[in-house]
């Protein structure tokens, strides 16, 4: 007979596009396991939209804390200060039963101190790259975390020899099918012509990003299409911009573009889809591209200084996620100096035409979403790697998860 528990109160955060997505993703999860129950739980915490939708107070928004670099979080550090101590003065107040941090580590393991503090045990989903750099950090995480749950296969053998208790929960990103939107109904629901070829430009999810990557981007764009013919490019927005944001990313496509057709959508899944090939900023949307397939070239660009003490301190061969999960040069990176239009177009346009670059890369993009699908299936994991996190929330509630409950009643 199950005891009576009282309906928990959990924590989570999340500060950028493609973690705010798992955290909407892991509540609907959470209250959907806790209704079959007949219980209910109170989300608070950092999210965006997505997760507010789901049902997360949001006591700070993420857009307004996603600031990226040592010079940019410098620069809005009198904001950050402020939005941090309202999200621990609300943790000291309610005392969640369990707190959920995903990923955007500079801010989460210092909650992740203040949680420890309290008593409250901490789920870390998405592992900051200690493995790259800071691994003085991992000091951080023996100390204040109580589970981390990571979504790379190598990630788990490394936390593993540092003593940290860990599970490799597969990739939400992985387990999704590839989108069913047709060709045609894209195109109308994004006013593009069919007939041209696509090519997506993902210029990162934060607004600085955008407004560092996307005019050097949209100058290779005007080239290529000189070179190739009748093209269309479409830009997909995170849905953590707000309409300012927005504004200037058109504003910069108005100033760069010219001459050229460039349409921004919200679903950047659907345009690596049905893209010929891609631009891609370094981040999540690397794995997004590889895993549907696309062939892209990745590019990115910080501050001198935060580029300088970078330099010093990672300790791997690649930048791109998709490379590092390879273990080799899978897709170009061009990073800093070497992010420069005439660089785009030299390694953008042999991907275009049918022939040995871009079926060379599409081998290669082949095998790494496999390595991303070894997650082998168990009981009570059929609902993929969101769904074992959520398995792995109750059981550290003390909750039963419906799979435990079916194979103990």
């Amino acid at each position: 007979m199950m005891r009576w528990m009282p309906d928990p109160t959990i924590f989570l955060s999340a500060g950028e596009a493609s973690g705010e997505h798992y955290g909407a993703l892991l509540v609907s999860a959470l209250r959907q396991r806790l209704g079959a129950q007949g219980r209910e739980a109170h989300f608070f915490g950092m999210g965006g939209q997505r997760m507010a939708d789901a049902g997360l107070e949001c006591v700070v928004r993420s857009e307004d804390m996603a600031v990226m670099g040592i010079t940019e979080v410098v620069r809005h550090l009198p904001r950050i200060y402020r939005e941090f101590r309202r999200l621990k003065q609300s943790i000291r107040e309610r005392r969640p039963s369990v707190a959920i941090l995903i990923d955007f580590p500079d801010i989460h393991f210092r909650l992740a101190k203040e949680f420890h503090r309290l008593g409250v045990p901490v789920i870390y989903f998405v592992s900051p790259q200690l493995w790259a750099w800071k691994k003085h950090r991992i000091k951080l995480v023996q100390k204040y975390i109580d589970r981390m749950l990571v979504i790379f296969p190598f990630e788990e053998s490394f936390y593993r020899e540092h003593g940290v208790k860990v599970d490799f929960v597969g990739h939400p990103l992985a387990e999704l099918p590839l989108p069913t939107i047709s060709r045609a109904e894209f195109a109308r629901a994004n006013q593009l012509d069919p007939g041209k070829t696509w090519i997506a430009l993902l210029p990162g999810s934060r607004a600085k990003e955008i407004r560092d990557n996307l005019p050097e981007i949209l100058a290779a764009t005007r080239r290529i299409a000189q070179m190739t013919g009748p093209l269309e490019f479409i830009v997909p927005l995170a849905p953590t911009l707000d309409a300012p944001q927005r504004a200037m990313a058109a504003q910069l496509a108005a100033a760069h573009g010219a001459g050229i057709s460039v349409r921004f959508v919200d679903d950047a899944r659907a345009a690596l889809f049905h893209a010929r090939a891609s631009v891609v900023a370094s981040g999540t949307a690397t794995v997004e591209a590889a895993l549907i397939g696309n062939p892209f070239v990745v590019v990115y660009r910080v501050s001198p200084l935060t580029y300088a003490i970078a330099k010093r301190v990672v300790t791997v061969p690649h930048v791109a996620m998709a490379n590092l999960i390879a273990g080799k040069r899978m897709v170009p990176e061009l990073l800093q100096s070497d992010f420069t239009a005439a660089n785009i177009v030299q390694q953008l346009e042999p991907l275009l035409p049918d022939g040995a670059p871009r079926q060379s890369m599409m081998e290669e993009l082949r095998r790494m979403r496999a390595l991303l699908n070894t997650h082998p299936a168990a009981v009570g994991e059929a609902n993929g790697a969101i769904g074992r996190v959520a398995d792995i929330t109750l059981e550290t509630l003390g909750v039963p998860s419906p799979a435990t409950e079916s194979v103990t009643s």
